[in-house]
């Protein structure tokens, strides 16, 4: 039996369909936002069409941004010799929030997955290697531990080392409270490997 007519449910529905929101989250929200004033909703839903239409990537690193270049890669004061290769754009805001990095970013928008029809000319490998003919001095492969990740990265090494620029793999191991007997043994060699004087 369902609790409620075809408008709440398309809403739920729809709520429900985006990436980390359940169908309880999405009844909550549906909730909310059948219960705020109909100007707020207008600006919710004119707000989304508009970063909708107006998004785009920046012609330099490829993340997402609403100008031709993004504000990182329009910054001055960054290190544009050294560039950090991620995934995604999620990935670059996790090491944005360290606010320890001061060089520049490219994003991938995937990894190479033979198993899912993903090749190198599936994402964006081309724009990264008309970078690298500027001057730069390191390219940080900061992709995930996955299979598909270790595969973009061994890839990434194999174009890049012959041109001369330094390749550099994130190290990867022991998360903080982590307990070594429910670690995957790749990890824990990651992490011996790894290691640093103390």
């Amino acid at each position: 039996m369902e609790l409620y007519n075809g408008l709440i449910n398309n809403l739920i529905e729809e709520l429900a369909s985006l990436p980390g929101i359940g169908v309880k989250s999405a009844q909550r929200l549906a909730f909310h936002i059948i219960g705020l004033p109909q100007s707020r909703v207008d600006h919710i839903a004119n707000t989304m069409m508009k970063a909708r239409a107006g998004v785009r990537y920046c012609s330099e690193c490829c993340n997402l941004s609403d100008a031709d270049t993004c504000p990182i890669c329009s910054n001055g004061r960054r290190d544009h010799s050294t560039i950090m290769v991620v995934e995604s754009p999620r990935d670059l805001a996790a090491y944005e929030k360290t606010g320890r990095y001061e060089g520049v970013y490219h994003v991938l928008h995937g990894a190479i997955s033979p198993m899912l029809g993903i090749g190198p000319g599936d994402i964006r490998l081309k724009e990264l290697m008309t970078r690298l003919e500027g001057d730069i001095q390191e390219v940080i492969i900061a992709t995930n531990s996955s299979l598909e990740g270790e595969t973009t990265a061994m890839y990434i090494s194999k174009l890049v080392k012959p041109i001369g620029i330094k390749v550099t793999r994130i190290a990867s191991g022991v998360p903080v409270g982590g307990d070594l007997e429910n670690i995957d043994e790749v990890t824990l060699l990651r992490a011996l490997e790894g290691r640093t004087e103390i």
